[in-house]
């Protein structure tokens, strides 16, 4: 499979569960006559990142590869997103403000050509994490192996953290996009 063809429908379908997630979540906190701006500072144990950094997170994990794999640097932008991720117990981020976070990101995955990545499977990527360690891979290993499982990662961190505090989340929640797959006259039972 093209890397365009993977990484693209899957980020963008995933950030639109996100976004969802979160309108459903906000709906239930001001229902049970919460403060949904509570939302973000949300986590599943004390010592792992709040649900807004998980969301800073996957919205940066899936803008990356789309400079990583065409050879580009990170724009200035979206390394200040990922660095937000590191610090959102410095500042109170909203509700709405994470949702624009996530728009943003569909945004620009929307608005690449179909084929923006493919091409790039044998691209030398050099990957270098903030604590050190360097990892050298091409566009192939670099995709399977740290952009989508990063992705998926912090996006079920954030429904975990939104499904443990009570936002009313299931299954079908998680996966909408396969709703367009249903056969007709098929129909759920149990």
């Amino acid at each position: 499979m093209a890397l365009t063809a993977l990484l693209i429908p899957t980020f963008r379908q995933m950030l639109g569960a996100l976004d969802n997630w979160l309108g459903k979540a906000a709906d239930h906190w001001v229902e049970a006559g919460r403060n949904p701006d509570d939302i973000p500072g949300l986590r599943l144990v004390p010592d792992m990142y709040p649900l807004a950094s998980q969301i800073h997170f996957a919205c940066f994990q899936a803008q990356e590869p789309l400079w990583r794999l065409r050879g580009m640097a990170l724009p200035d932008g979206l390394l200040a997103l990922r660095a937000g991720a590191w610090k959102t117990d410095e500042y109170v981020e909203t509700v709405e403000v994470a949702r624009v976070h996530v728009a943003g990101a569909i945004d620009l995955l929307v608005s690449l050509a179909p084929d923006a990545l493919d091409g790039e499977s044998e691209r030398p990527i050099v990957l270098e994490l903030p604590n050190g360690m360097v990892f050298d891979m091409d566009g192939d290993s670099y995709a399977r192996d740290w952009a989508l499982p990063q992705f998926y990662f912090h996006i079920t961190a954030a429904y975990a953290i939104l499904r443990a505090h009570g936002a009313p989340l299931g299954k079908a929640d998680y996966v909408p996009h396969m709703f367009a797959y249903i056969r007709p006259g098929t129909a759920p039972t149990g």
